[in-house]
């Protein structure tokens, strides 16, 4: 059985490992997953990303996340919300991109010219589906 919702299932694992200090978390592969992981990474809010090869028995793709932490070991990532889900999808016009946090997060926005945050999507003057935010 496949999965209905991967971009929730990787807020959720990274949500989950950042919680309990993890360094790294392995989430499924997918484009959309990669796209999503380097806008954290140009955001500050994680440390990288690679993609591990599906080796053996493994036939899929795993995207590794190394995760953040401040020097006292808090989590950079106070938190991740998701917006857009498969039963309610999420669609904004380019005047209507909502602030998350007054400005102090970040919304991730999938538009026609490719993932990138609310700052981006307003600069680009392009709207789309807002995938989640984070703080």
């Amino acid at each position: 059985m496949g999965m209905t919702d991967p971009i929730g299932d990787m807020l959720t694992r990274i949500r989950n490992a950042s919680r309990v200090h993890f360094k790294s978390v392995d989430i499924f592969f997918s484009r959309i997953n990669r796209d999503i992981a380097k806008v954290l990474l140009d955001s500050g809010y994680i440390e990288g990303y690679e993609i591990k090869k599906g080796e053996g028995d493994k036939v899929w793709d795993v995207l590794r996340v190394h995760l953040k932490y401040t020097e006292d070991k808090k989590p950079v990532l106070a938190g991740l919300r998701r917006i857009s889900k498969p039963g309610r999808r999420v669609y904004v016009h380019k005047d209507e991109i909502p602030k998350v946090l007054n400005g102090y997060g970040i919304s991730i926005i999938t538009t026609s010219k490719g993932v990138m945050t609310d700052r981006e999507a307003r600069a680009r003057n392009v709207g789309g589906e807002i995938l989640c935010s984070v703080w």
